[in-house]
């Protein structure tokens, strides 16, 4: 990574209507566009036409007014043509640190986005979504607001979905997630062992045709596993439903579990 900062030709640093702080080695290239409140770590990359802090793309919000803002880690990449949108509500949108933003890929406004993530080309992430860490976006994939992104999932290029995708999954077609992201599980340093779990996480969630509660009754039988647990409480905590497997729909995927 570069130690030195820089502000090239033609860049637009805005501290209206808040300020902006931008961490030590944080390079902008050319025509790269701030707007306040916003803070960016250090050792962060700003491509030419990347865009970061202006107003959420709302009617209802004036874009006079700061909001909470957008706050950035540290060492992350924004190439050509990126936009992040500030907050609205009363937290900042957020952006984690070490994370690959390709080219046109946008996260609007109150996203929360983790840690060692890469958005392909014109990634989508629509407001509050929220995703955790080293989850891949294929080229054009597009997140419903609201929706949820466990870690280390990964999403097919020309897909979407307005579920909650759960940790490990891989969405593989409109709202079908009938795979698993298993070169991702073993680079990780996963064990056999804990990708045998998942494999069976995977079964009786995405392969059954029973309600969801069911299905989450079935992990239940194994509660306890550092893994289920996870899973448990992913889908427990979610008020959305989970991405249905492939073969099933998704009416009635989204069901009260208390």
């Amino acid at each position: 990574m570069w130690r030195s900062g820089q502000v090239g030709p033609f860049c637009v640093i805005e501290g209206c209507p808040g300020p902006v702080t931008i961490g030590a080695g944080t390079r902008l290239l050319h025509r790269a566009s701030i707007q306040g409140p916003c803070t960016i770590g250090e050792r962060n990359m700003l491509y030419p036409g990347c865009t970061l802090g202006m107003p959420p793309q709302d009617l209802g919000f004036n874009p006079a007014e700061p909001g909470p803002g957008l706050i950035v880690g540290n060492e992350n990449v924004f190439r050509e043509g990126v936009s992040i949108h500030r907050g609205k509500t009363q937290s900042p949108t957020r952006i984690g640190n070490n994370n690959y933003f390709m080219a046109n890929s946008h996260a609007g406004h109150d996203c929360v986005v983790g840690n060692r993530n890469i958005l392909a080309n014109g990634t989508l992430l629509a407001g509050h979504v929220e995703v955790a860490d080293r989850v891949i976006f294929g080229g054009n994939s597009v997140v419903h607001q609201f929706c949820r992104v466990g870690r280390n999932a990964m999403v097919g290029g020309l897909t979407g979905f307005s579920l909650d995708l759960p940790p490990f999954f891989m969405v593989t077609g409109i709202n079908i997630a009938a795979s698993l992201n298993l070169i991702g599980m073993r680079r990780s340093g996963m064990t056999r062992e804990q990708i045998d779990t998942v494999r069976w996480v995977f079964k009786t969630l995405q392969r059954s045709r029973l309600p969801l509660p069911a299905r989450v009754a079935e992990l239940r039988t194994r509660a306890g596993d550092p893994l289920v647990d996870e899973y448990i409480a992913f889908i427990t905590s979610g008020k959305r439903g989970i991405v249905p497997g492939e073969g099933t729909t998704v009416r009635g995927s989204a069901v009260n579990l208390d």
